[in-house]
């Protein structure tokens, strides 16, 4: 990401606080540790790590090489990962702040514009990647939903199939 760039988003960096928050507050809950007042703690650190991968020169190679494909959000076997609404609130927010800064400062470059998108995906969702995978991974309810080591396993594929078919 440009330095003029980067430089506007971390002095937004209140106001993305803020809006995080805000977006947090309006997700479904899904579990205690889901309750907004227990995740709004984490939103500076998260601030933290966004940024350090936006200066981070690795970040523009890896978003440059990938061509335009935005890396997938993470996922959670059993959906009660609180990690995955506080991320997708934090994605959202990032994204509000980058467009609008973007749109600032018109006309911009659509290659520096598109990679600028592309770098902040990569970033937000590689450590929340990281994140929830670090959650589930200690998750009491992974093999209840037929996972194991992150990978569905084939006994619940059998399962799953059989009710379909009883099901058609």
């Amino acid at each position: 990401m440009q330095e003029p760039l980067l430089n506007s988003l971390c002095a937004q960096r209140q106001h993305i606080h803020a809006r995080w928050d805000t977006l947090l507050r309006t997700e479904r809950v899904t579990s205690p540790l889901a309750y907004p007042d227990a995740l709004v703690h984490l939103i500076e650190w998260a601030l933290d790590q966004v940024f350090a991968a936006l200066r981070d020169p690795n970040t523009r190679r890896r978003a440059e090489h990938a061509g335009g494909r935005t890396t997938s959000r993470p996922e959670c076997p059993c959906g009660r990962n609180p990690l995955l609404a506080f991320f997708l609130a934090g994605e959202q927010a990032m994204l509000e702040a980058l467009v609008l800064e973007q749109a600032a400062h018109l006309p911009i470059d659509p290659h520096e514009r598109d990679l600028a998108l592309a770098e902040l995906y990569l970033a937000i969702r590689s450590i929340s990647r990281r994140e929830v995978e670090a959650f589930c991974s200690v998750c009491q309810h992974r093999h209840a939903a037929g996972y194991v080591d992150g990978q569905r396993s084939r006994t619940t594929e059998l399962h799953a199939s059989a009710s379909l078919s009883k099901a058609v």
